[in-house]
């Protein structure tokens, strides 16, 4: 066993137990035993059971990124304030300032990115268990918790539209396999794609699409699935499929949310707002409009009474 797998075992054991226990489920609900689409759904299950653990941190996650967005408007204006100042005082003023306003709104700039950065051991260790099923269907490696010479053999053989779980795009020879990797690839790029998309330009203020961290996600919105595009190539279908699932699951997640607590001034709450309005009307409820109240006339220096002119005698 390799450093990496060691680092990785606990974690890669855990994700062993899990496709086993979601296989076991879904053969006792009449999937075909040993090889067969009941490992393909294991995978979907493993995202499923992650993504359920995962769920209070989305709501840490959305609650960051909603701060991150309210306090765009003070970091420009503190990013203006130093932007000519070079001297190492103003750069510290900058940072104890920014630093500040982090705590003040309750977040900082990785917070949006605790999910990815938390599923990347697990991305990792399902591919490792992926990749070592050769291994240990030969009898070569130990097993991996439940997974055994005769479990790994059946997951192996175990295939997609023709393309077997453990196949990657440059170690097979199958062209059937190649499209179906290609495909798949295409799905994880483009998922991720729309994901990130759907949360940075339908759920921020304006104020927050402007900037030097928004360039950044602007950047981060095309450089991840060209990524994802490129290294694509090198994973295993299992991998590919996980990978697609978390981002469905992740857009199916993001769209309820937007949908229901949209970020304040975005796109998604003038939409909000505005299907509000009209149910009231179907209703026959007309919102009320806020009365407007006379502002009081300015208050300037008194009239002085006219004291009346005495009639000149003439003379």
């Amino acid at each position: 066993m390799g450093f990496f797998d060691t680092i990785l075992f606990p974690i890669q054991w855990v994700v062993a137990w899990i496709m086993y226990g979601s296989h076991q489920v879904f053969t006792t609900l009449g999937f075909q035993d040993g090889p067969g689409f009941a490992w393909v759904l294991s995978i979907v299950a493993l995202v499923i059971v992650i993504r359920i653990l995962l769920i209070p941190l989305f709501f840490k996650q959305i609650k960051a990124s909603r701060g991150m967005q309210m306090m765009q408007p003070e970091l420009q204006a503190i990013q203006k304030k130093y932007k000519n100042k070079k001297d190492p005082s103003s750069r510290e003023a900058m940072g104890r300032e920014t630093m500040e306003l982090y705590r003040k709104h309750g977040t900082n700039p990785m917070a949006s990115c605790m999910p990815i950065l938390l599923q990347s051991p697990i991305f990792f260790a399902l591919f490792r268990v992926l990749y070592n099923l050769p291994p240990i269907a030969a009898g070569t490696l130990d097993p991996i918790g439940p997974i055994d010479a005769s479990v790994a053999a059946d997951i192996e053989e175990s295939s997609l539209f023709g393309a077997q779980l453990s196949d990657i795009f440059l170690q097979t020879d199958d062209w059937g396999a190649r499209i179906t990797i290609l495909v798949l690839i295409l799905a994880m790029s483009a998922t991720t794609f729309f994901t990130q998309r759907q949360l940075t330009m339908k759920n921020m203020p304006k104020a927050a699409l402007e900037g030097p961290m928004a360039n950044t996600q602007k950047m981060m919105l095309y450089a991840l699935p060209v990524i994802f595009l490129i290294s694509g190539v090198n994973f295993p279908v299992g991998v590919l499929i996980y990978w697609t699932t978390t981002n469905l699951w992740s857009m199916g997640q993001q769209f309820y949310t937007i949908k229901r607590m949209p970020a304040p001034g975005s796109e998604a709450e003038r939409q909000l707002k505005e299907k509000q309005a009209a149910k009231a009307a179907k209703k026959g409820i007309v919102a009320e409009e806020p009365t407007e109240i006379e502002p009081p006339k300015p208050v300037g220096q008194r009239e002085q009474p006219m004291r009346k002119n005495r009639k000149k005698k003439k003379r």
